[in-house]
């Protein structure tokens, strides 16, 4: 049985549990997650849709996008970003940040760096990649 790892949002109205199997791991700096999260990119991890489960709050959900497909969700009450929906609702992507326990997965590479932020500098050896892709992982 899998490690289970909890995760909340800045002011713990919202909490979920995700088991600690996550498939891959990335920094993705597309402009959209630089937005979402107000950071020069967003570390997330990738899992397949039924392994995270909300614990609390999820009344407390604020749904950007597509309620039946594709999807950002944040807590209404902090604006924290919790999961994205995404891959036809197969997978969500967790942004690493709000996870409360350490999970086992690194992210592996940068992704968007075609449109990552110009006032940031890359300094690690991880791979880089224009656009999404990341090698073996299809992390669309």
């Amino acid at each position: 049985m899998a490690r289970r790892l909890s995760g909340k949002c800045l002011c713990g109205a919202v909490r979920y549990d995700v088991a600690d199997e996550f498939v891959y791991a990335a920094n993705c700096h597309c402009s959209n997650c630089r937005r979402t999260t107000g950071s020069a990119f967003k570390p997330f991890a990738g899992i397949e849709r039924d392994k995270l489960a909300l614990v609390e709050g999820g009344d407390r959900l604020l749904i950007f996008g597509d309620q039946s497909g594709a999807h950002d969700a944040h807590c209404r009450l902090c604006g924290s970003l919790l999961y994205s929906l995404v891959r036809e609702g197969a997978f969500f992507h967790v942004p690493m940040g709000t996870l409360v326990d350490d999970p086992s997965i690194r992210p592996t590479a940068h992704i968007f760096v075609g449109s990552k932020a110009a006032w940031f500098d890359i300094t690690d050896d991880l791979p880089q990649y224009q656009e999404h892709v990341i090698a073996g992982s299809d992390a669309r």
